[in-house]
């Protein structure tokens, strides 16, 4: 069965990694309804996956806050980052064999240089190499090198690049190395890649949409330099990250010389969001891949119909190469199952984010903390089965608190949780420290925190240990408590709806992601964590 006659066939059967067979709706070639989710396959914590296990799969790709995807053949392994923003350690490698099943590895940053936005993945006469954008004061963007996947990764060296983002390692058919940046500029890299052997020059005007169109903004920004049968493309991002819906876009151009001239796509755009009824909203930001059996793909980013909660999710679209030597994105609107790539070893997808802490804490594999100072890593050991995190500031705002990257629309997650005398924790719904929500409480009371601020303050029946529990279905929020371990639960009398915390409210371009927090004196103590993705 081709490509085409696959995606005719809608009424499948999605069978879920450990999980039982769950039925594939059927979904119409232009929308979805965002009050009727398809269904998905399932893996560790019941997670939705892409992988439907009879040949399909369905977007998203990588679920939860996966943006700018920086993807990297070598060999018959696929390498791919994100950006990390202000988690660290941040910029984790994922590995994969089929382009369809994604495995996380280890975390290549370490030390918080600052929001990490759209890095570039590449090797490069053996060595691997990232190129790593930073919103800081002032902008830059860094280099650091590795001669394995897995590290160890040099410290980043900056570069002395301040006005751009986003840059895109490419090598020219003479062999110099440059970076593409914003705006449609480059500027020459040493031939070790290491610093700067240039000026920044401009070459390319990125094509532009009709003034009519409901976009955020220009921003040309995302290149993405490749190279097949004989010609360079450059893969851009315009009308803006976020905003409408209907204004991020994909758009081409291509040359026979990596010096230009640059001559742009007779299709612009590739890819766009028309209307705010489909499935994915602000869709741009793509790269090309070959797969294991020689067909190609884009990797991009969206965001999910009502859910900018979720943050940019990894989508993945088949790609076909034209008899003019251009090339279209073939998947439609996304929101329906699409025919898998063949061959390649098909990895267990993602991992599971219940945790019962009797290894070392994954940091940067699972868990990550918000803006951490160079020392936040020493707040945190494991100890037979428990975690034990020290407290740090007066509430989540302060407190750099631990996280995780939750991908499913509905999902619970409970966690036992015993203070230090004097000490506040509790489990929390977080944005930024000035967006978060959640339930925690000291030996006497519970505190509540709800639009980044701390509330309520009624009496704490349990004392200074309980296990607690946070449900986040569809963005309605509840809480509940229990003092004997998880017997008998009692339900908190404040209930939430967090669906306005998000990039379009408060900035940042970041997601709502379940974690802890522990502030005033001594160690908090957390056992036993379990998360659970929930059926919508």
């Amino acid at each position: 069965m081709d490509r085409r006659d696959a995606l005719k066939t809608v009424g499948l059967t999605a069978l879920g990694f450990g999980a039982p067979p769950l039925a594939c709706a059927a979904a119409t070639a232009t929308s979805v309804p965002a009050a009727a989710p398809p269904h998905w396959g399932r893996g560790f914590d019941q997670q939705r996956i892409a992988d439907l296990g009879n040949g399909m799969f369905r977007n998203p790709l990588i679920s939860g806050d996966r943006p700018d995807p920086a993807i990297l053949k070598d060999g018959k392994d696929y390498y791919l980052t994100f950006s990390s923003f202000e988690s660290y350690p941040g910029l984790t490698i994922w590995h994969s064999r089929d382009l369809i099943n994604w495995q996380p590895r280890e975390a290549a940053l370490h030390r918080n240089i600052g929001s990490v936005w759209a890095p570039s993945l590449d090797k490069h006469e053996g060595r691997y190499f990232l190129y790593i954008p930073v919103k800081a004061e002032p902008n830059e963007i860094y280099v650091s090198w590795a001669d394995a996947i897995d590290g160890p990764w040099s410290d980043p060296r900056p570069l002395g690049l301040h006005q751009h983002i986003d840059p895109c390692h490419a090598v020219a058919e003479d062999g110099s190395r440059w970076l593409f940046l914003s705006g449609g500029d480059r500027v020459r890299l040493s031939d070790d890649g290491l610093s700067l052997s240039g000026p920044v020059e401009h070459v390319y005007d990125p094509w532009r949409y009709p003034d009519s169109w409901d976009v955020e903004g220009f921003s040309p920004e995302g290149p993405k330099i490749h190279r097949h049968g004989g010609w360079f493309y450059m893969i851009t991002a315009v009308g803006g990250t976020a905003g409408p819906p209907t204004g991020h876009m994909v758009i081409a151009a291509r040359s026979r010389s990596l010096h230009g001239p640059w001559e742009h796509h007779p299709r612009n755009p590739l890819v766009r969001t028309v209307r705010s009824d489909e499935a994915w909203w602000s869709r741009g930001h793509a790269s090309l891949v070959e797969a294991p059996d020689g067909s190609w793909w884009s990797l991009y980013h969206g965001f999910e119909n009502g859910f900018w909660t979720l943050g940019r999710q990894c989508l993945l679209d088949p790609v076909e190469w034209t008899a003019d030597g251009w090339f279209r994105m073939t998947g439609g609107d996304l929101s329906r199952p699409l025919p898998k790539p063949r061959g390649g070893q098909a990895l267990p997808h993602g991992m599971a984010l219940s945790d019962d802490f009797s290894t070392p804490l994954a940091l940067g594999r699972k868990w990550n903390f918000f803006r951490p100072a160079p020392d936040e890593a020493d707040r945190v050991r494991v100890e037979n089965g428990t975690l034990l995190l020290a407290g740090k500031g007066l509430a989540p705002s302060s407190g750099s608190p631990l996280l995780l990257i939750a991908g499913d629309t509905s999902y619970q997650f409970e966690c036992d949780v015993e203070l230090a005398p004097g000490g506040t924790a509790g489990l929390v719904l977080f944005y930024d420290d000035k967006l978060y929500c959640g339930l925690g409480f000291d030996a006497q009371r519970f505190v509540t925190h709800q639009y980044g601020i701390e509330r309520g303050r009624p009496a704490n029946p349990h004392g200074p240990r309980m296990r607690m529990r946070v449900t986040n279905r569809r963005h309605i929020v509840s809480y509940h408590t229990s003092g004997d371990g998880g017997e008998t639960w009692q339900r908190f009398d404040r209930g939430m709806e967090v669906s306005g915390y998000h990039h379009n409210v408060r900035g940042g371009f970041l997601m709502l992601r379940p974690g802890l927090y522990v502030a005033g004196p001594g160690e908090a103590k957390f056992r036993d964590f379990r998360f659970t993705a929930l059926a919508d």
